[in-house]
């Protein structure tokens, strides 16, 4: 074996590049991410680029007192759009994976109108929607200035944010989502040469499927040994002068060559190890790794093997697809090695009061012996090795200053999992035994590692269809071969593509029902039913009738000016209107009622835009801003009113604007829907003269309704 550690970097084979860290320091945990990203923004002057699995407008990067006393904004879509129109030539990029239905609802909708709304020109944001069909952006890349990096398993995303502690009780950790339990994650913060790697990498990424290319690399040239000035100074380096290389999974895509060197790079780094391996990973399923690690512990007696992962699944396809799959890993893994060699783990936590937690892992990290450490985006799993866009950073330990900075990160993040402080961790290190000196004499209220039982979330039955949806190693469609000769890729579906297929097919499947019912109802015809509302006419069966229309008419979005003109056209220019407000005001109640139950979640993140402008309008006007709104629609009647139901404004409040808003209009609706009925019964001067009237009336009403609109809000304009 080479005492160089960083000889086994081969570049077009396990690696990219191969390059050299002047400062590192491991950023652990989202709410040290997320603290050091703030502060780096902050200081940037020239580009941000951001690469992720996701990034999401909503999330809060600082928390408690420090959000409160922060000079600059807390939500990340507001800090970008501050230093943008604090720094106008500056050049910000926001490269997004457009995901797929797997992950359809736990993700931000409409992610590119919602940035492009939110942030000035200077900011950009793409969707990648060229992965291979199955697969995903997975690297989490920032580079500011072209003089830091960030790289790790970290994104600005929902549910990452946690502090090192993982308490069973912290306010904090809430994202739009609500509450979530404990995760825990690395992250890696770079300068010097290897930062033109990343930069080179997020370029290549944005210019491949952008028309405007991106700002060249240009770095400031550095003016001595200290960290550049858009390093966050509430994070100095703990790293110094480390050699390094960077691997990168590129599954096929257009006009682009597969590359492997993650996978390649592992099954070197492994065949490397001599005493101790330390994994932690978020998903551990590669049966080609596992069969790696076991020959190499039978090829070494001294060596040792830990890995600490999550505990529990969560849904089907983790338990089905990852954990069935890790019964199988684990057991090859210790096939014919004595069981204290190898652990395969979890971290939990029961406090005194007998409360249990389990902390999720979500880091993609390895170290081996004292002369390796891997911090990237990778997991051990069949899509990370090919079918997934991935980036692992891996550091070499050439000389005993980077042979002791791996070894302290190995220990502080195993101090985590266990409870203890970093110089026990040392002292067990020491020790002919260090795996069981782990495992053994854990402190009893704080963090320890356990052994996983994985059989207990699954039979398995079901392992070979979930996993080859969300674990494959090739796309789920494979590439279609033109005719002249051009191989091309099948992408995952955009998300607009999927939103627009769920509209379409909920409109077939109404249509379908429509078209049913008016073929197997005998009774439900069109003469039927206008007979039907004639009849009603002076009975007691009139309103209720009419409430019953109204309220189904909401719920299938049928728009309410066709059924107020109906409904003038039979019940004449008078109870017309009436009749139209009254089942109106019921429809509204009713679908209001709807939204509220629906909630904030599903709601916003169907309708997007248009769902946050009517909301804004409620917020900013109250009663008036509902009657604006019904005056001048900026939205359909139904959604308005869906809308309103997770708004901050009152079921009364909003039926008094409604019924000033719809009750004008209402009149003028009930004059030419009264003209109309009359036009094909008894066409006459008359008769065509009220129907004029009645519409120059509704538009005349709708000019003079924008009029007031207009200065009224120039009015509140001037007041702010």
């Amino acid at each position: 074996m080479s005492n160089n550690a960083s000889s086994l970097f081969k570049e077009n084979e396990n690696c990219w590049q191969t390059s050299q860290a002047t400062h590192a320091t491991p950023l652990i945990d989202g709410a040290n991410y997320y603290r050091a990203l703030h502060k780096a923004i902050c200081n940037a002057k020239r580009s941000i680029f951001i690469v992720g699995w996701d990034i999401d407008s909503r999330i809060r990067l600082l928390r408690g007192d420090e959000e409160k006393n922060a000079s600059a904004p807390s939500v990340i879509s507001e800090l970008l759009k501050w230093k943008a129109e604090q720094n106008e030539n500056i050049k910000i990029y926001l490269l997004r994976w457009d995901s797929s239905l797997a992950f359809f609802s736990q993700r931000e909708m409409w992610a590119k109108e919602v940035w492009d709304n939110k942030t000035p020109d200077n900011v950009k944001t793409t969707l990648d929607s060229t992965i291979p069909m199955g697969g995903s952006q997975h690297q989490k890349i920032v580079v500011i200035d072209d003089e830091i990096a960030f790289s790790g398993g970290m994104d600005v995303s929902t549910n990452r944010w946690d502090t090192r502690e993982h308490l069973i009780d912290q306010p904090e950790r809430v994202g739009p989502d609500g509450p979530h339990g404990p995760l825990h994650d690395v992250q890696v913060l770079t300068s010097g040469p290897i930062v033109e790697s990343f930069a080179q990498l997020v370029r290549w990424r944005w210019d491949r499927i952008n028309e405007q290319k991106a700002t060249p690399f240009s770095p400031v040239k550095s003016t001595g040994s200290g960290v550049p000035p858009s390093w966050p100074n509430n994070f100095p380096p703990s790293m110094a002068d480390l050699p390094c290389a960077v691997a990168r999974t590129i599954p096929f895509m257009d006009g682009v060559e597969p590359v492997q060197e993650v996978r390649r790079m592992l099954l070197d780094l492994i065949a490397q190890a001599e005493r101790f391996i330390f994994i932690e990973n978020q998903f551990t399923t590669r049966q080609e790794i596992a069969e790696a690690l076991n020959a190499r512990l039978k090829a070494c007696p001294e060596l040792q093997v830990i890995i600490v992962s999550s505990y529990e699944p969560k849904g089907k396809f983790e338990s089905e697809a990852y954990w069935a799959s890790r019964i199988d890993f684990k057991r090859i893994l210790e096939n014919g090695v004595d069981d204290n060699r190898v652990k395969v783990t979890y971290s939990t936590l029961t406090n005194e009061a007998g409360e249990s937690i389990q902390k999720r892992v979500h880091s993609k990290v390895m170290s081996i012996d004292d002369r390796y450490l891997v911090i990237g985006s990778s997991n051990i799993s069949n899509r990370s090795m090919s079918l997934d866009t991935e980036v692992d950073l891996v550091f070499a330990g050439d000389t005993s200053q980077n042979q002791q900075d791996i070894i302290r990160v190995r220990h502080d993040l195993l101090a985590e999992h266990t409870g203890r402080a970093i110089e026990q961790v040392e002292q067990i290190f020491k020790s002919p035994d260090p795996l069981n000196n782990l495992i053994n004499d854990q402190a009893p209220h704080g963090y320890q590692l356990a052994e996983v039982r994985d059989d207990q979330f699954t039979n398995k039955a079901w392992q070979p269809v979930f996993s080859s949806l969300s674990d494959p190693e090739k796309p789920l469609i494979a590439p279609i071969q033109m005719s002249n000769g051009k191989v091309v890729g099948v992408g995952n579906p955009k998300q607009k593509t999927i939103v627009f297929m769920m509209i379409a097919l909920l409109i077939l499947v109404l249509g379908g029902l429509i078209f049913w019912a008016g073929h197997s109802i005998p009774w439900l015809t069109a003469d039927n039913l206008e007979q039907f509302l004639q009849d009603t006419r002076g009975t007691m069966w009139v309103i209720p009738t009419i409430c019953v229309i109204y309220i189904i008419a909401g719920l299938v979005f049928f728009p309410v000016t066709v059924l107020s003109l109906a409904v003038a056209a039979v019940y004449g220019p008078i109870w017309g209107p009436v009749y139209g407000m009254l089942g109106a005001l019921l429809s509204s109640a009713t679908l209001f009622g709807l939204g509220h139950l629906m909630g904030i979640k599903g709601l916003r993140k169907m309708g997007g835009a248009k769902v946050q402008a009517v909301d804004d309008k409620f917020k900013d006007s109250g009663v008036v801003g509902v009657a604006v709104i019904r005056l001048i629609p900026i939205a359909p009647f139904s959604l308005v009113n869906l809308v309103a139901g997770i708004s901050s404004i009152g079921l009364v409040q909003f039926l008094a604007g409604t019924f000033l808003g719809m009750f004008p209009p209402m009149i003028a609706k009930g004059l030419v829907g009264d003209s109309l009925g009359k036009i094909f019964t008894n066409p006459s001067p008359e008769t065509i003269g009220y129907l004029v009237a009645g519409i120059a009336f509704w538009a005349l009403m709708i000019y003079v309704c924008q009029k007031l609109a207009r200065m009224y809000q120039l009015k509140k304009a001037d007041a702010s």
